[in-house]
């Protein structure tokens, strides 16, 4: 198969964009994105976007955004797979790369949390489990990782603050991204004495739900202009897989075990031609830290039951075993829905560049990001490669 790279990124900050429409957002990022490339001119879009229709009252999006881009003309869709959907128009614009269909094709993630309130974004986001099963009895996603996290620490011993690792790790590394929402650092007392949102889900154990939007522009290795900032250090997409797995929780034999982050990853890996030891850092979908935990296990960084360990005792951190949420992850950046894994994408990107500055991780060569819809019931795995 053909080498598909990322030629250009660019992203928003993420945050509470009051004043800015949908497509205001998306065509920034592309701009950035499209400038970062060199100048490449794509001949697909693809949209990744979660709620759209629900709280923006738009749908539609493909050819919105290529008409507000100035784009028409070109083939533009959009990509929903709950929270995924970013990390699925990314799989969608590497095929269509790889597949020799486009010569450059453009992936935006965008997603506006705040033109709506309160109870409206609760019942938008339900949408994203069982409707029949779940969500009409009144189960809201908050809840349901609540539930899971209370049943996980109940397994393994967890003590009440087990999880704070997880977010004194992301707020850390939130400090030095200028895109992320959140830029202060925050102490285990902090934590410890933070609300409870849903027992035992703490306000800092999950992450606001916020607007953005991120884009990349991916090409053939041999189509990317000199003038472009990807020339002097070349990132490759050497791996992408995706996995379905039960949307209800209550269908599956281990509601605490991610099985779709196991096979995605490992076919990523496979097809990357790489084993575990050899990733340096891992950027995982922590909107809720316990989802993190169970990523970690689920792809291999650590037992079952032990998930928790690692950001106990600083693996996840920047100089740790394994660097995760090297920016800041969706808990200091923000969760921009559909936008969330393309944002993950473009930090992975800066990283394997060496443009990550106080954040860098020495060294890294391989990056995996995973992108999960709702509880894992979709999870889409890349690994990117710094190209020699």
């Amino acid at each position: 198969m053909t080498d598909v790279v990322i030629a250009g990124i660019g992203q928003t900050p993420v945050g509470e964009h009051w004043d800015r429409s949908l497509h205001n957002l998306a065509v920034e990022a592309i701009r950035e994105a499209l400038k970062d490339s060199g100048g490449l001119n794509p001949q697909a879009l693809f949209v990744g976007n979660m709620l759209a229709p629900n709280l923006s009252n738009q749908a539609h999006l493909g050819a919105l955004i290529a008409d507000y881009a100035n784009l028409t003309g070109i083939e533009a869709v959009t990509v929903e797979a709950s929270g995924a959907s970013g990390g699925a128009a990314l799989r969608q614009g590497y095929l269509a790369i790889a597949s020799g269909m486009a010569d450059v094709a453009l992936v935006v993630g965008v997603e506006k949390f705040t033109d709506k309130i309160g109870s409206e974004v609760e019942e938008a986001t339900a949408t994203e489990s069982d409707a029949d099963y779940e969500s009409i009895h009144g189960m809201t996603i908050t809840a349901q990782a609540a539930l899971l996290m209370q049943r996980y620490m109940h397994d393994n011993n967890v003590p009440e603050n087990g999880f704070a690792g997880f977010a004194l790790t992301a707020h850390a590394n939130g400090v030095a991204n200028k895109n992320a929402a959140f830029r202060k650092a925050i102490k285990a007392e902090m934590y410890a004495k933070s609300e409870i949102v849903s027992d035992p889900l703490k306000v800092f154990d999950m992450a606001p739900h916020l607007d953005g939007a991120a884009a990349l522009v991916l090409t053939r290795r041999e189509l990317v202009p000199s003038n472009g900032h990807a020339s002097r250090q070349l990132v490759r997409i050497a791996g992408s897989a995706a996995s379905s797995d039960t949307l209800a929780l209550h269908d599956r034999k281990d509601m605490l075990y991610f099985d779709t982050a196991q096979l995605s990853a490992g076919k990523a890996m496979k097809q990357a031609g790489v084993i575990l030891s050899q990733i340096d850092f891992f950027e995982y979908h922590d909107i809720f830290n316990i989802y993190a935990a169970l990523q970690l296990e689920a792809v291999g960084f650590a037992i079952k039951g032990k998930g928790w360990n690692l950001a106990e005792d600083g693996s996840i951190g920047l100089k740790g075993k394994i660097p995760c949420a090297t920016m800041g992850g969706m808990k200091a950046r923000g969760f921009a829905g559909g936008a969330s894994g393309v944002y993950q994408a473009v930090e992975a990107v800066t990283q394997l560049r060496g443009q990550a500055e106080a954040n860098q991780v020495a060294g890294a060569k391989y990056g995996l990001i995973q992108s999960l819809g709702g509880p894992a019931s979709t999870a889409v795995s890349h690994i990117l490669q710094k190209l020699d």
